[in-house]
């Protein structure tokens, strides 16, 4: 997974507030839940230094999220009296939390994202309607692309429209040239029918092969209608969907496990991730889903600048550094040296303090200096 998502999080330096907070509708009086949950939230952030107008940057945004029915959270950052980014998030935060620090705490936000994985859902119903007295077949067609699991609160729906039934033919070309269009230029891996059995079997069987194996076919011809603000076909697409990973993702899992059978302890476990990252030899970030981070890591300025100790830090010239977050740290070191994200299930893949790395590049000898490097073998 890229995590240009979260470029407006480091695009200027100084302290950012990071707030994390359930702000679920389906309680009584969500409104206030929500300013209750908040309230102790902003006097922890004001207490920690955060200036007044960055916590009400922040505390503007919370709840802005009120037409999302269900079940959801929201992460918030702002700096210097503005706001940086407002998502809702498809799952409520385990623990609400608001942190003031010079390293954006992005990581929760980041894993939220996992799989990011690209998706169409289209239903169709079938209608009646009485036009000059006659009875019409009518075919309303619902459609909604997104990634996977973020646009379960962040739907991106087409507006319904009703063809004819004798004009599905020419419809149904039509969307299969955007649905091409979809697989070369956003990735889509699966397009997801439901509803009338008769419109659904002519795009499949009409579809050119190389679309073929993107169809799934849901046997519920009636699906229900999504709750306001929720994903069409939500809860079909959380069991689908489940433990899919994109090929993208897919064969850098495989090309790291091509290196851990070679070279495990330079790619696995938290003193082998923070030296790949210090080195910008990290292709991707691997990190265990409800991994147990350690309690800190030490950063400096620059995204490169994490080590085990400050003594390390120093070491390497650095002279000015601190105590920082662990995921706040990683996350950051990966944004900067361009690095992906793979968040794998333990149940998958179980890595050493819940964190691992595919390197870009191993060192032929001991040296550090850059003056030794092979490239490692690269699928695609």
């Amino acid at each position: 997974m890229k995590l240009q998502f979260l470029s407006a999080l480091y695009e200027r330096h100084g302290p950012v507030a990071s707030v994390y907070l359930d702000t679920s509708r389906d309680v009584d009086d969500p409104d206030r839940a929500v300013e209750l949950r908040w309230r102790s939230l902003r006097e922890s952030l004001l207490a920690h230094g955060a200036d007044p107008a960055t916590v009400e940057a922040a505390g503007r945004a919370l709840g802005t999220d009120a037409p999302v029915s269900g079940p959801h959270g929201q992460a918030v950052f702002a700096a210097e009296g503005e706001l940086l980014l407002a998502a809702c998030l498809p799952e409520p935060p385990v623990h609400a939390s608001a942190r003031y620090g010079v390293v954006p705490d992005a990581l929760p936000f980041a894993l939220q994202h996992a799989p990011d994985l690209a998706y169409t859902a289209l239903v169709i119903h079938r209608t009646h309607t009485m036009d000059t007295g006659n009875a019409e077949d009518e075919l309303e067609v619902e459609r909604e692309s997104g990634r996977w699991p973020m646009s379960r609160v962040a739907a991106g729906r087409t507006p319904s429209r009703r063809i004819p039934v004798d004009g599905w033919a020419q419809e149904a070309e039509q969307l299969l040239a955007e649905f091409a269009e979809q697989v070369e230029a956003r990735g889509t891996e699966v397009i997801v029918l439901a509803g009338d059995p008769w419109a659904a079997n002519t795009l499949t069987r009409e579809a050119p092969r190389h679309l073929h194996d993107r169809f799934v076919r849901l046997r519920d011809g009636h699906p229900r209608r999504p709750q306001p603000g929720r994903a069409l076909l939500e809860a079909e697409l959380r069991s689908l969907l489940a433990g899919k990973v994109p090929e993208h993702d897919r064969q850098r899992l495989d090309a790291f496990h091509a290196q851990r059978a070679r070279r495990q302890e330079e790619v696995e476990g938290l003193a082998a991730t923070v030296t790949a990252l210090q080195r910008g030899q990290a292709r991707a970030l691997l990190v265990n889903r409800r991994a147990r981070l350690p309690d800190r890591l030490w950063a400096g300025a620059e995204p490169t600048h994490l080590a085990l100790s400050g003594a390390e830090l120093t070491a390497f010239g650095v002279g000015y550094y601190w105590e920082e977050e662990p995921g706040a740290a990683l996350i950051r070191a990966a944004y900067g040296t361009q690095a992906e994200l793979l968040v794998v299930e333990p149940e998958e893949v179980s890595l050493e303090d819940g964190l691992g790395v595919l390197l870009r590049y191993v060192d032929t000898d001991a040296r550090a200096d850059g003056a030794g490097r092979k490239e490692e073998p690269w699928p695609g």
